[in-house]
């Protein structure tokens, strides 16, 4: 069972939805193995668990 494993900001239902398809495609394609096959874990994290050099990406991108 192949695991995709992807860390990212907070995203919509849809794009979650549109992001697992896409990724277990291309990856069963290149790996010649069958979709039904992989796992994929999405991670969100909000801006304010993210270091970007010495500061916070919230307050990097000034949100």
């Amino acid at each position: 069972m192949p695991v995709i494993t992807i860390d990212a900001g907070r995203m919509s239902k849809e794009q979650k939805a549109k992001l697992v398809k896409e990724l277990a495609s291309k990856a069963s394609e290149t790996l010649n193995i069958p979709v039904e096959a992989f796992v994929t874990i999405i991670r969100e994290n909000d801006m304010d668990n993210i270091g970007s050099g010495n500061q916070l990406l919230s307050e990097k991108m000034g949100k």
